[in-house]
Protein backbone atom coordinates (compact mmCIF):
# COMPACT_ATOMS: atom_id res chain seq x y z
CA UNK A 1 0.00 0.00 0.00
CA UNK A 2 0.95 3.83 -0.74
CA UNK A 3 3.32 5.13 2.27
CA UNK A 4 0.23 7.63 2.86
CA UNK A 5 -2.29 4.88 3.39
CA UNK A 6 -0.50 3.22 5.74
CA UNK A 7 -0.24 6.38 7.96
CA UNK A 8 -3.46 7.40 6.79
CA UNK A 9 -4.35 2.90 8.51
CA UNK A 10 -1.89 4.21 11.32
CA UNK A 11 0.40 1.07 9.71
CA UNK A 12 2.89 3.31 10.42
CA UNK A 13 4.17 6.72 11.88
CA UNK A 14 4.03 9.82 9.63
CA UNK A 15 2.13 13.41 9.30
CA UNK A 16 0.82 15.40 6.35
CA UNK A 17 1.38 18.73 5.40
CA UNK A 18 -1.53 21.20 6.77
CA UNK A 19 -3.51 18.55 8.18
CA UNK A 20 -4.38 16.96 4.75
CA UNK A 21 -5.29 13.29 4.71
CA UNK A 22 -5.40 10.14 2.38
CA UNK A 23 -9.05 9.33 1.88
CA UNK A 24 -8.41 6.20 -0.28
CA UNK A 25 -6.61 3.34 0.78
CA UNK A 26 -4.48 3.07 -2.63
CA UNK A 27 -3.14 -0.67 -2.66
CA UNK A 28 -1.21 -2.23 -5.28
CA UNK A 29 -0.67 -5.78 -6.89
CA UNK A 30 3.00 -6.94 -5.68
CA UNK A 31 5.20 -10.08 -7.27
CA UNK A 32 8.44 -10.36 -6.83
CA UNK A 33 9.27 -10.19 -10.55
CA UNK A 34 7.69 -6.72 -10.89
CA UNK A 35 5.93 -5.18 -14.27
CA UNK A 36 6.69 -6.33 -17.89
CA UNK A 37 5.94 -2.96 -18.56
CA UNK A 38 8.47 0.06 -19.33
CA UNK A 39 6.80 3.27 -19.15
CA UNK A 40 9.37 5.97 -19.56
CA UNK A 41 8.27 7.80 -17.03
CA UNK A 42 7.30 5.07 -14.07
CA UNK A 43 8.89 3.92 -11.00
CA UNK A 44 8.39 0.48 -11.22
CA UNK A 45 9.46 0.71 -15.40
CA UNK A 46 10.79 -3.07 -15.58
CA UNK A 47 14.37 -1.42 -16.94
CA UNK A 48 14.57 1.09 -14.28
CA UNK A 49 17.16 -0.48 -11.76
CA UNK A 50 16.30 -1.93 -8.54
CA UNK A 51 14.65 -4.70 -7.47
CA UNK A 52 10.75 -4.28 -7.19
CA UNK A 53 10.73 -3.81 -3.60
CA UNK A 54 13.33 -0.95 -3.86
CA UNK A 55 10.96 0.60 -6.44
CA UNK A 56 9.71 3.60 -5.54
CA UNK A 57 6.57 4.31 -7.58
CA UNK A 58 4.90 7.80 -7.11
CA UNK A 59 7.53 9.27 -5.29
CA UNK A 60 7.23 6.60 -1.95
CA UNK A 61 7.72 3.05 -0.96
CA UNK A 62 5.16 1.24 -1.28
CA UNK A 63 5.29 -1.37 2.26
CA UNK A 64 4.05 -4.63 1.53
CA UNK A 65 1.09 -5.99 3.82
CA UNK A 66 -0.57 -9.17 4.07
CA UNK A 67 -4.59 -9.08 3.07
CA UNK A 68 -5.24 -9.91 6.64
CA UNK A 69 -3.71 -7.39 8.19
CA UNK A 70 -5.10 -4.60 5.21
CA UNK A 71 -8.68 -5.89 5.98
CA UNK A 72 -8.48 -5.35 9.51
CA UNK A 73 -6.99 -2.04 9.07
CA UNK A 74 -9.51 -0.91 6.85
CA UNK A 75 -12.41 -1.91 9.77
CA UNK A 76 -10.60 0.39 11.79
CA UNK A 77 -10.27 3.38 9.53
CA UNK A 78 -11.00 6.50 10.74
CA UNK A 79 -14.10 8.12 9.32
CA UNK A 80 -12.60 10.38 6.22
CA UNK A 81 -11.31 7.07 4.48
CA UNK A 82 -14.04 6.69 2.09
CA UNK A 83 -12.84 4.13 -0.79
CA UNK A 84 -10.38 1.39 -1.55
CA UNK A 85 -8.23 1.16 -4.82
CA UNK A 86 -6.37 -1.28 -6.11
CA UNK A 87 -4.09 -1.11 -8.90
CA UNK A 88 -2.87 -3.45 -11.27
CA UNK A 89 0.43 -4.01 -13.02
CA UNK A 90 0.98 -5.89 -16.02
CA UNK A 91 1.60 -9.03 -15.29
CA UNK A 92 0.19 -11.96 -16.22
CA UNK A 93 -0.97 -13.00 -12.89
CA UNK A 94 -2.84 -10.08 -11.94
CA UNK A 95 -6.10 -10.05 -13.12
CA UNK A 96 -7.02 -13.17 -11.22
CA UNK A 97 -5.80 -12.08 -7.73
CA UNK A 98 -7.12 -8.97 -8.59
CA UNK A 99 -10.70 -10.01 -8.79
CA UNK A 100 -9.74 -12.64 -5.65
CA UNK A 101 -9.41 -9.11 -3.73
CA UNK A 102 -11.65 -7.63 -4.94
CA UNK A 103 -13.82 -10.41 -3.71
CA UNK A 104 -12.32 -10.12 -0.13
CA UNK A 105 -12.48 -6.87 0.74
CA UNK A 106 -16.13 -6.66 -0.57
CA UNK A 107 -16.87 -9.66 1.63
CA UNK A 108 -14.92 -8.18 4.29
CA UNK A 109 -15.54 -4.47 4.54
CA UNK A 110 -17.75 -1.88 3.86
CA UNK A 111 -15.76 0.50 1.47
CA UNK A 112 -16.34 0.87 -2.26
CA UNK A 113 -13.88 -0.69 -4.31
CA UNK A 114 -12.27 0.66 -7.14
CA UNK A 115 -9.57 -1.03 -9.67
CA UNK A 116 -7.45 0.60 -11.48
CA UNK A 117 -6.59 -1.69 -14.60
CA UNK A 118 -4.24 -2.84 -16.71
CA UNK A 119 -6.07 -3.05 -20.46
CA UNK A 120 -2.89 -5.02 -21.95
CA UNK A 121 -3.07 -8.29 -19.97
CA UNK A 122 -7.24 -7.82 -19.80
CA UNK A 123 -9.79 -9.93 -21.50
CA UNK A 124 -13.72 -8.68 -22.08
CA UNK A 125 -15.06 -10.55 -19.37
CA UNK A 126 -12.99 -9.71 -17.04
CA UNK A 127 -15.08 -6.52 -16.45
CA UNK A 128 -18.31 -8.25 -15.78
CA UNK A 129 -15.56 -10.16 -13.62
CA UNK A 130 -14.99 -7.52 -11.36
CA UNK A 131 -18.08 -6.09 -11.36
CA UNK A 132 -19.50 -9.22 -9.82
CA UNK A 133 -16.43 -9.56 -7.04
CA UNK A 134 -17.77 -5.96 -5.92
CA UNK A 135 -16.18 -3.02 -7.57
CA UNK A 136 -18.15 -0.23 -8.30
CA UNK A 137 -15.32 2.35 -10.38
CA UNK A 138 -12.81 1.34 -12.98
CA UNK A 139 -9.57 3.69 -13.82
CA UNK A 140 -7.36 3.71 -17.12
CA UNK A 141 -4.24 4.87 -17.08
CA UNK A 142 -4.55 6.43 -20.66
CA UNK A 143 -1.58 9.23 -19.33
CA UNK A 144 -1.10 10.39 -22.75
CA UNK A 145 -3.14 12.86 -24.83
CA UNK A 146 -2.52 11.24 -28.82
CA UNK A 147 -1.05 8.32 -30.09
CA UNK A 148 2.12 9.80 -30.63
CA UNK A 149 3.00 10.30 -27.32
CA UNK A 150 1.29 7.51 -26.30
CA UNK A 151 3.69 5.26 -27.83
CA UNK A 152 6.55 7.28 -27.28
CA UNK A 153 6.08 6.88 -24.07
CA UNK A 154 4.80 3.29 -23.67
CA UNK A 155 4.76 1.52 -26.40
CA UNK A 156 6.72 0.41 -28.87
CA UNK A 157 9.50 3.40 -28.76
CA UNK A 158 10.34 1.79 -25.34
CA UNK A 159 9.99 -2.03 -26.01
CA UNK A 160 6.99 -1.44 -23.85
CA UNK A 161 3.66 -3.70 -24.41
CA UNK A 162 0.60 -1.44 -23.89
CA UNK A 163 -1.03 0.35 -27.39
CA UNK A 164 -3.33 3.32 -27.79
CA UNK A 165 -5.72 1.25 -28.90
CA UNK A 166 -6.13 -1.38 -26.03
CA UNK A 167 -6.77 1.02 -24.08
CA UNK A 168 -9.61 2.93 -25.66
CA UNK A 169 -11.03 -0.47 -26.32
CA UNK A 170 -10.72 -1.01 -23.00
CA UNK A 171 -12.94 2.67 -21.78
CA UNK A 172 -15.87 1.17 -24.22
CA UNK A 173 -15.59 -2.17 -22.65
CA UNK A 174 -15.38 -0.82 -19.26
CA UNK A 175 -18.33 1.58 -19.82
CA UNK A 176 -20.41 -1.38 -20.87
CA UNK A 177 -20.36 -2.97 -17.56
CA UNK A 178 -19.86 -0.14 -15.15
CA UNK A 179 -22.04 2.63 -16.90
CA UNK A 180 -21.15 6.18 -17.58
CA UNK A 181 -19.33 8.15 -15.14
CA UNK A 182 -18.05 4.89 -13.23
CA UNK A 183 -15.09 4.49 -15.37
CA UNK A 184 -12.39 7.67 -15.08
CA UNK A 185 -9.50 8.56 -17.19
CA UNK A 186 -5.79 8.93 -15.73
CA UNK A 187 -4.44 12.24 -18.29
CA UNK A 188 -0.76 13.22 -17.42
CA UNK A 189 -0.19 16.99 -18.46
CA UNK A 190 3.27 17.55 -19.27
CA UNK A 191 4.76 15.34 -21.67
CA UNK A 192 4.78 17.39 -24.94
CA UNK A 193 0.99 17.71 -25.70
CA UNK A 194 -0.51 21.36 -26.34
CA UNK A 195 -3.36 22.33 -23.97
CA UNK A 196 -5.39 22.21 -26.63
CA UNK A 197 -4.83 18.73 -27.21
CA UNK A 198 -5.57 17.36 -23.26
CA UNK A 199 -8.61 19.76 -23.54
CA UNK A 200 -9.45 17.57 -27.10
CA UNK A 201 -9.11 14.78 -25.06
CA UNK A 202 -11.00 15.54 -21.74
CA UNK A 203 -13.76 16.76 -23.90
CA UNK A 204 -14.08 13.94 -25.96
CA UNK A 205 -14.10 11.69 -22.94
CA UNK A 206 -16.57 13.30 -21.21
CA UNK A 207 -19.05 13.32 -24.29
CA UNK A 208 -18.57 9.05 -23.93
CA UNK A 209 -19.33 9.45 -20.10
CA UNK A 210 -15.44 9.12 -18.68
CA UNK A 211 -14.24 11.16 -16.03
CA UNK A 212 -10.82 12.58 -16.55
CA UNK A 213 -8.17 12.16 -13.38
CA UNK A 214 -5.38 14.31 -13.58
CA UNK A 215 -1.77 13.89 -12.74
CA UNK A 216 0.76 16.19 -13.47
CA UNK A 217 4.44 14.83 -14.27
CA UNK A 218 6.98 14.56 -11.60
CA UNK A 219 9.69 13.05 -12.32
CA UNK A 220 10.83 9.28 -10.71
CA UNK A 221 14.35 9.11 -9.59
CA UNK A 222 15.97 6.86 -11.48
CA UNK A 223 13.27 6.60 -14.46
CA UNK A 224 13.74 7.38 -17.94
CA UNK A 225 12.77 10.62 -17.66
CA UNK A 226 13.91 10.92 -14.43
CA UNK A 227 15.20 14.77 -15.51
CA UNK A 228 12.41 15.57 -17.16
CA UNK A 229 10.64 18.69 -15.56
CA UNK A 230 7.20 19.39 -14.44
CA UNK A 231 4.87 21.21 -16.44
CA UNK A 232 4.20 25.08 -15.74
CA UNK A 233 2.64 25.43 -12.93
CA UNK A 234 0.15 28.17 -15.20
CA UNK A 235 -0.38 25.29 -18.04
CA UNK A 236 -1.38 22.59 -15.25
CA UNK A 237 -3.88 25.39 -13.70
CA UNK A 238 -5.18 25.79 -17.49
CA UNK A 239 -5.98 22.42 -17.81
CA UNK A 240 -7.54 21.78 -14.31
CA UNK A 241 -9.96 24.65 -14.95
CA UNK A 242 -10.96 23.58 -18.40
CA UNK A 243 -12.00 20.33 -17.05
CA UNK A 244 -14.05 21.27 -14.41
CA UNK A 245 -16.11 23.55 -17.15
CA UNK A 246 -15.99 20.75 -19.11
CA UNK A 247 -17.54 18.12 -16.68
CA UNK A 248 -19.78 20.74 -15.10
CA UNK A 249 -21.09 20.93 -18.50
CA UNK A 250 -20.04 24.98 -18.46
CA UNK A 251 -17.90 24.85 -21.30
CA UNK A 252 -16.45 22.47 -24.25
CA UNK A 253 -13.51 22.38 -26.14
CA UNK A 254 -15.23 23.72 -29.07
CA UNK A 255 -16.40 27.01 -26.72
CA UNK A 256 -12.56 27.84 -25.76
CA UNK A 257 -9.86 29.69 -27.53
CA UNK A 258 -6.17 29.11 -28.09
CA UNK A 259 -3.62 30.91 -29.00
CA UNK A 260 -1.24 30.24 -32.09
CA UNK A 261 1.26 27.94 -29.41
CA UNK A 262 -2.74 26.09 -28.84
CA UNK A 263 -2.38 27.55 -25.21
CA UNK A 264 -6.05 28.00 -23.39
CA UNK A 265 -6.88 31.98 -24.22
CA UNK A 266 -10.84 31.88 -23.21
CA UNK A 267 -12.41 29.02 -21.15
CA UNK A 268 -15.71 30.11 -23.07
CA UNK A 269 -17.25 31.58 -19.98
CA UNK A 270 -17.89 35.54 -19.16
CA UNK A 271 -15.23 36.84 -17.30
CA UNK A 272 -17.36 36.79 -14.14
CA UNK A 273 -17.81 33.13 -14.22
CA UNK A 274 -14.32 32.22 -15.25
CA UNK A 275 -13.59 34.53 -11.75
CA UNK A 276 -16.26 32.22 -10.06
CA UNK A 277 -15.48 29.16 -10.68
CA UNK A 278 -11.69 30.15 -9.94
CA UNK A 279 -12.70 30.99 -6.28
CA UNK A 280 -14.20 27.65 -5.17
CA UNK A 281 -11.04 26.21 -5.49
CA UNK A 282 -12.66 23.15 -6.23
CA UNK A 283 -11.02 23.04 -9.89
CA UNK A 284 -7.49 22.66 -8.92
CA UNK A 285 -7.89 19.83 -6.18
CA UNK A 286 -7.11 16.32 -6.63
CA UNK A 287 -9.60 14.73 -9.12
CA UNK A 288 -10.69 10.91 -8.58
CA UNK A 289 -13.03 8.33 -7.89
CA UNK A 290 -15.71 10.07 -5.54
CA UNK A 291 -16.65 8.02 -2.04
CA UNK A 292 -20.11 7.55 -0.88
CA UNK A 293 -19.90 11.04 0.57
CA UNK A 294 -19.91 12.42 -3.14
CA UNK A 295 -16.67 14.10 -2.87
CA UNK A 296 -13.47 12.87 -4.08
CA UNK A 297 -11.80 9.93 -2.45
CA UNK A 298 -8.94 9.02 -4.56
CA UNK A 299 -7.20 12.58 -3.32
CA UNK A 300 -3.47 11.45 -3.41
CA UNK A 301 -1.76 13.80 -1.31
CA UNK A 302 1.28 15.29 -2.74
CA UNK A 303 1.60 13.01 -5.24
CA UNK A 304 2.36 15.32 -7.98
CA UNK A 305 4.69 17.74 -6.33
CA UNK A 306 6.36 18.36 -2.88
CA UNK A 307 4.07 20.19 -0.18
CA UNK A 308 4.10 23.76 -0.55
CA UNK A 309 2.59 26.59 -0.98
CA UNK A 310 2.10 25.91 -4.81
CA UNK A 311 0.74 22.73 -5.68
CA UNK A 312 -0.47 20.64 -8.92
CA UNK A 313 -3.13 18.97 -7.25
CA UNK A 314 -4.16 20.22 -3.97
CA UNK A 315 -5.13 17.66 -1.32
CA UNK A 316 -7.58 20.32 0.43
CA UNK A 317 -9.58 23.28 -0.61
CA UNK A 318 -7.01 25.79 -1.29
CA UNK A 319 -6.88 28.87 1.54
CA UNK A 320 -7.39 32.18 0.54
CA UNK A 321 -3.43 32.83 0.15
CA UNK A 322 -3.58 29.92 -1.92
CA UNK A 323 -6.35 30.82 -4.08
CA UNK A 324 -4.81 34.26 -4.70
CA UNK A 325 -1.70 32.58 -6.30
CA UNK A 326 -3.44 30.77 -8.72
CA UNK A 327 -6.05 33.32 -9.64
CA UNK A 328 -2.54 35.72 -10.36
CA UNK A 329 -1.39 32.92 -12.62
CA UNK A 330 -4.56 32.81 -14.63
CA UNK A 331 -4.80 36.24 -15.80
CA UNK A 332 -5.50 35.76 -19.34
CA UNK A 333 -2.18 37.23 -21.35
CA UNK A 334 -3.94 39.85 -23.69
CA UNK A 335 -0.68 39.68 -25.89
CA UNK A 336 -1.41 36.44 -26.80
CA UNK A 337 -2.71 36.15 -30.21
CA UNK A 338 -6.44 34.08 -30.45
CA UNK A 339 -7.52 31.76 -32.88
CA UNK A 340 -10.90 29.87 -33.34
CA UNK A 341 -10.59 27.02 -31.84
CA UNK A 342 -10.52 23.75 -34.24
CA UNK A 343 -9.95 19.84 -33.41
CA UNK A 344 -6.59 19.32 -31.71
CA UNK A 345 -4.69 16.37 -34.20
CA UNK A 346 -3.70 13.17 -32.54
CA UNK A 347 -6.56 12.70 -30.03
CA UNK A 348 -7.35 9.19 -31.91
Amino acid sequence: MSQATAISLDLIRGRMYRGAVNRCVNLLVHYPEGCAANCAYCGLAKKRPGSYREKSFIHVAWPVFPMDEIIAAINRAPRFVQRTCISMITNGKCTRATIEMTEHLSRETALPISILISPTIMKEEDYSRMCKAGADKIGIAIDLATPELFDRYRGKAVSGPHRWETYWRALDQALAVFGPLNVGAHLMVGMGETEEEMVSLMDRLWRKGVVSHLFSFFAEEGSALGNRPQPPWDTYLRVQLARYLIENELSSHDRMRFSTSAQITDFGVSPDERDRVISLGTPFMTTGCLGPDGEVACNRPFGNCLPDERQWNYPYPPNTEELALIRGALVPDSAIPERKCVAAQGAG
